[in-house]
């Protein structure tokens, strides 16, 4: 009976009607931690050493079938890129694109991130009011990513709306709808196009650094950029505008943690970790059992999807001493909310650096600010949690 309870309970497809999920998590962490959703397949990981242990071992849990709960994707890799390989081919492309990411490439790109966020607010300071997802935390990142890889600017809202729905389900369904497969197709279409030209016209941008890029001898095929150009549009421009979104809304949810760091801004970082150990934008990645597993006295078969609950993980007091409080002077070291192991998030610099900045600035011009909730429109999708509208009124 408690798992058909928890059959009813735990919907992956219904997390924007729900404002909080983790009662959910903490019943499957205390009475199911190895549990199995007969209607729609998939087994799921919630407690933090479970989810922990999965993704430091690739040679049980697979990722060369894609990361997405809603099943095997043929040629997973075409649209995910190194997120849906195992090693050794992950190691050899990770070698390959690393070097787009690094410490001094990513260092580099924080005056214009700045820029581009004082630019975003100068649009709606005067009015004292925007929708903080529609006017800033969904162009920031989607402009940081673009002007990376090289994409003009008159294209970048045109992504941004392939990229969103991508990931966008419709309600009461898990496949992705036509809109999505369309907007996958333009989106390749669009990196098809832009490949080449950098080819034959390189720039200083990541698109001509990840066809320069060698390792012993070994480049990038079109294909293989592609592939990571279409993984950049879409991660890198989804859970960093939900991340701030969530940042903006849990703060102003815990007044007292607001107050700590309105006195103290050196808080700001420590505000951005505690906003993805609370409440992730990516609340679950999903794997394939390459064998089967034995894990708290059940079995999983070989060849089964399993969904590691980042989310859960994050709030299980196994892990944090009281999970379930917002606390911005919490350690969050032991957060699972970029991944850990082999495949441990690339962007994850990049993504701290945006939020940071991001941050920043909407403390020092809009941080007295309030929610208007009820024009609050979370996001429908089966792993990314998050807001796509959100009304905010603020001081000027």
């Amino acid at each position: 009976m408690r798992e058909r309870r928890h059959l009813v309970l735990f919907d992956p497809y219904d997390w924007k009607t729900h404002d909080d999920p983790y009662p959910v998590y903490r019943a499957l962490r205390d009475e199911a931690p190895v549990y199995h959703h007969p209607e729609l397949d998939f087994w799921a990981l919630s407690r933090h050493e479970d989810v922990l242990a999965a993704f430091r071992d690739p040679e049980r849990f697979s990722n060369a079938e894609g990361v997405a709960l809603e099943g095997q994707v043929e040629n997973a890799a075409a649209v995910m890129s190194f997120l849906a390989m195992d090693p050794p081919r992950h190691t050899r492309f990770r070698g390959l694109v690393s070097a787009g990411f690094s410490p001094r490439r990513v260092a580099n790109l924080e005056p214009e991130i700045r820029a581009l966020a004082t630019r975003y607010i100068d649009a709606f300071a005067e009015a004292g009011r925007c929708d903080l997802i529609q006017d800033f935390a969904g162009r920031l990142p989607m402009d940081v990513v673009s002007e990376m890889m090289g994409v003009p600017a008159e294209d970048r809202d045109t992504l941004r709306g392939w990229a969103d729905a991508v990931v966008h389900r419709e309600e009461g369904r898990a496949e992705v709808p036509a809109a999505g497969m369309q907007a996958a197709a333009n989106l390749l279409r669009y990196f098809g196009t832009l490949v080449p030209e950098r080819r034959g016209r390189p720039g200083a941008d990541l698109t001509s650094a990840l066809i320069a890029a060698e390792v012993d001898g070994d480049h990038l095929d079109d294909k293989d950029i592609m592939a990571f150009l279409f993984l950049m549009i879409i991660a890198g421009n989804e859970t960093t505008t939900k991340w701030l979104g969530n940042a903006f809304y849990w703060l102003a949810r815990n007044p007292a943690e607001r107050e700590r760091v309105r006195r103290d801004p050196s808080l700001i970082p420590a505000w951005a970790e505690e906003t993805l150990r609370f409440d992730p934008s990516s609340q679950l990645l999903a794997r394939t059992t390459r064998c089967e597993v034995e894990l708290h006295g059940r079995r999983i078969p070989a060849g089964a999807r399993v969904a590691l609950l980042i989310g859960s993980a994050n709030r299980d007091e196994r892990a944090f001493p009281d999970p379930d409080v917002f606390d911005v002077t919490r350690n969050t070291t032991a957060s699972l909310a970029f991944g850990q192991g082999t495949h441990f998030c690339l962007g994850a610099s990049l993504a701290r650096l945006e939020a940071r900045v991001a941050l920043e600035e909407i403390h020092r011009r809009m941080f007295d600010y309030e929610i208007d909730e009820g024009g609050l429109v979370r996001i429908h999708s089966s792993n990314v949690r998050g807001f796509a509208s959100m009304p905010v009124e603020f001081g000027t």
